[in-house]
């Protein structure tokens, strides 16, 4: 079992910035896919951004540009630099690993863009 805990959400003006963070509570590496989802109210969990097995990033469309993702495996830690904050960001956001053929997630963290 792993463990993942979102922190860094909050409230935000429109053209603020926020960094989220996931501690994973086993080991990560750059074999394991992770990345952060986001599920705005009445609408599906989407993908944001993410690193794949083989570690490269993906970027959801509406995100490139002003969305960055790291990772520090020492750290066990996820990241995810938000700037340039729209109102249409405001979402929980969701970090997800896949791990020895597991998808665990973490319970999520609110962002909420202010216009």
């Amino acid at each position: 079992q792993v463990q993942l805990v979102e922190s860094g959400g909050g409230l935000v003006q429109a053209g603020g910035s926020l960094r989220l963070s996931c501690a994973a509570s086993r080991s990560i590496s750059n074999i394991n896919p992770m990345g952060w989802y986001r599920q705005a109210p009445g609408k599906q969990r989407e993908l944001v951004a993410m690193f794949t097995s083989g570690g490269r990033t993906n970027y959801a469309g509406s995100v490139k540009g002003r969305f960055t993702i790291s990772r520090d495996n020492a750290k066990n830690t996820l990241y995810l630099q938000m700037n340039s904050l729209k109102p249409e960001d405001t979402a929980v956001y969701y970090c997800n690993l896949i791990r020895l053929g597991n998808s665990y997630w973490g319970q999520g963290t609110q962002v909420t863009v202010s216009s």
